[in-house]
């Protein structure tokens, strides 16, 4: 919260008070937790994912404090779901009118966007000590995709090189935004909603208030950019361009891209006044809705049926695993369709031996079986979120895609939480059980689950 404080400092917008209180109380609390004994046991997998799941809670629950002490938000459940909608980089939001808060919330509301889309602890292990199992561990918790792999032999190298790349990423894009027009403040916000593919802009008009086609076509570009794997990157620092260019996912990735983009254009074409305006939105909200950044120039909930349609699909699809987009991650649905057709092969020749491939080697049965289970978890806890916040009383289609942009770490849904609205429609118990769903979807379900599963506890 350093930085935020700062920023408070600076502009004067009597933050401060709040960021101070609240480092002072985390840091003594984090003081007698360092002093606790222990255990000299090496951490197993289900400790790994017990402390992520543990820490992106209480880490949420801190982080709110100075938002509500701000005076900005009505009740602390509130301030609650703003600071994980930008810790898990969801985008969504319960304010009308962003630009009343103080600059030092602003800033660390988007900030927040920032350290949560490369990961929490995948920071921690940058700058602090840990043995190499143990910050395994924590990784396969906290980072995004069907599998978490190493790019270097050591962890605490690794998580510096994705952020090196992360940071350098940013630092580009600010300075685009920069020589484009953009304040220095509002570079940086929307560079940190860009880089973590959250979504807060500092104003109600959004980027869309820019009026800004250079800046639109740059945030583009970047949005789809931080939805690649970044392990792709580190190849291509290798200068293992090949490898790089012919990854399947991130084909397949920018195949949809392409397709969505195309398809929505000729959709919307007679209702924006040319190809040009077609292109312009579809591509944005296209870039924006894929990665699950959340950003909008245009509210889409005016859009004919096709477009809508193929944007909630787009929101389930969501980027490529190992970078700062959510949804099911285009790596799963590639595994999913393969096995999909691989069993239709199976049926029509029994006798076969069939395998499901990604980037010409087979993908190992741990990783189908953890897939498949994935999948099918995702349907149900959509389904059952939907119908438990159907008891605030708001129609089908809000409720739906509320659940599916949380749980996908979208931003915007569709009728009363459109891009244009926001999720202040919603009772304070609603937006709890919305912030579980935010965490349940960025830490891809077992984490949470795991929290409240006797079996974990027991020794």
């Amino acid at each position: 919260m350093l930085p935020a404080l700062l920023v408070s400092l600076i502009y004067r917008d009597g933050d401060a008070i709040g960021f101070l209180l609240t480092i002072i109380g985390a840091g003594i609390v984090g003081t007698i937790l360092m002093r606790v004994k222990q255990s000299e046991g090496r951490m197993s997998s289900r400790d790994g994912y017990f402390i992520v799941a543990s820490a992106w809670i209480f880490i949420s629950l801190i982080g709110a404090i100075p938002l509500y002490i701000s005076g900005g938000f009505e009740s602390f459940p509130g301030a609650l779901f703003e600071i994980v909608s930008g810790f898990t980089t969801t985008g969504a939001s319960i304010l009308a009118r962003p630009e009343d808060l103080g600059h030092g919330v602003l800033f660390w509301r988007s900030f927040t966007h920032w350290i949560g889309g490369m990961g929490v602890l995948v920071f921690v292990m940058m700058v602090m000590p840990m043995e190499n199992d143990n910050s395994m561990h924590l990784v396969r918790a906290e980072v995004p995709g069907p599998t978490a792999g190493k790019l270097v032999p050591r962890m605490r190298t690794t998580s510096m090189i994705l952020y090196g790349i992360y940071g350098i990423m940013t630092l580009t894009l600010v300075v685009l935004l920069l020589i484009f027009g953009l304040k220095p403040f509002d570079s940086f916000c929307i560079a940190f909603g860009t880089a973590g593919t959250g979504g807060f802009a500092v104003s109600s008009a959004g980027i869309a208030g820019y009026n800004s086609l250079a800046v639109e076509m740059i945030l583009s570009i970047f949005m789809l950019l931080f939805g690649v794997n970044f392990s792709v990157y580190h190849l291509i620092l290798l200068k293992k361009f090949k490898e790089a260019i012919f990854d399947e996912e991130v084909r397949v990735y920018f195949g949809i891209v392409a397709f969505s983009t195309l398809a929505i254009a000729w959709n919307i074409f007679h209702y924006v006044g040319g190809l040009g305006n077609a292109l312009r939105q579809s591509l944005f909200q296209v870039a924006s809705i894929i990665t699950t950044s959340g950003f909008a120039t245009v509210d889409f909930e005016y859009w004919p049926e096709f477009s809508k349609h193929l944007l909630v699909l787009l929101m389930v699809v969501g980027a490529c695993a190992g970078s700062t987009g959510g949804g099911m991650k285009v790596s799963r649905v590639l595994i999913l369709v393969k096995s999909f057709f691989a069993e239709i092969r199976q049926i029509i020749n029994p006798r076969e031996i069939i395998t499901v491939r990604i980037n010409g080697k087979p993908v190992d049965k741990k990783t189908l079986r953890s897939t498949r289970v994935y999948a099918a978890a995702y349907m149900i806890l959509v389904c059952v979120f939907t119908l438990v916040i159907s008891l605030d009383g708001l129609d089908l289609t809000t409720n739906f895609t509320a659940v599916l942009s949380c749980f996908n770490n979208i931003g915007p849904g569709l009728n009363r939480v459109g891009p244009m609205a926001n999720f202040s429609v919603y009772s304070d118990w609603v937006k709890v059980v919305l912030s579980v769903v935010m965490l349940t979807g960025r830490l891809e379900i077992f984490p949470m689950f795991l929290l409240f599963a006797r079996s974990a506890h027991d020794r």
